[in-house]
């Protein structure tokens, strides 16, 4: 019997929220801990979703079962400029290719900007394809190669996505002033 694809058009994108915690913190988890190579602590989801959680965003099916979600935070970077950092992103495999991560990951930049972030910073592994060209495309570039940087060994890129001209060494080309990444519309993507 052939698995029925999962229904696209029927997906909802919602902000995290803490008086849910109960019903998706252990389905974040699960979904994470599944694809990412870090074995995250509960006090870690803690750290993120009770400071940050209105940078958490999240997709659920029409049954609101977690599909994919995005953890991130917004701090000063070293006294410097407010860095946006994206730290989990994982999106179930039935429903990859199909631009969830990408609607994530464009809804988190989105907040992280209104929240004054003038840059956004994540690591990812090297031999991770789908993730490096996801965040290429947004417009981030690699900016340090950390040797063996997760406990498996593996060697990682940091990526930043310049948001305001004259943060970092790389200026703005696009046509909205004052964004390094392409202008976009999360609805519309």
């Amino acid at each position: 019997m052939d698995k029925k694809p999962p229904s696209i058009e029927k997906l909802q994108y919602v902000q995290y929220d803490s008086n849910k915690e109960s019903q998706y913190l252990s389905a974040i988890r699960q979904l994470i801990s599944k694809d990412l190579s870090e074995p995250y602590s509960i006090y870690v989801y803690r750290y993120f979703l009770y400071q940050w959680g209105h940078l958490c965003f999240m997709t659920l099916d029409e049954d609101e079962k977690l599909v994919g979600v995005v953890v991130c935070k917004l701090e000063p970077h070293n006294r410097g400029p407010l860095r946006g950092y994206i730290a989990m992103l994982a999106v179930q495999e039935e429903y990859r290719g199909n631009r969830v991560a990408t609607k994530l990951v464009c809804m988190a930049i989105d907040a992280m900007i209104e929240g004054g972030a003038e840059e956004i910073a994540l690591e990812t592994e090297i031999t991770n394809t789908a993730a490096m060209r996801l965040y290429e495309r947004l417009g981030f570039l690699r900016s340090k190669r950390l040797h063996r940087y997760y406990l498996n060994g593996n060697t990682a890129f940091r990526l930043v996505l310049y948001l305001r001209e004259g943060v970092g060494s790389v200026q703005p080309s696009f046509e909205n002033p004052g964004h390094a990444y392409p202008p976009h519309t999360p609805s519309s993507i």
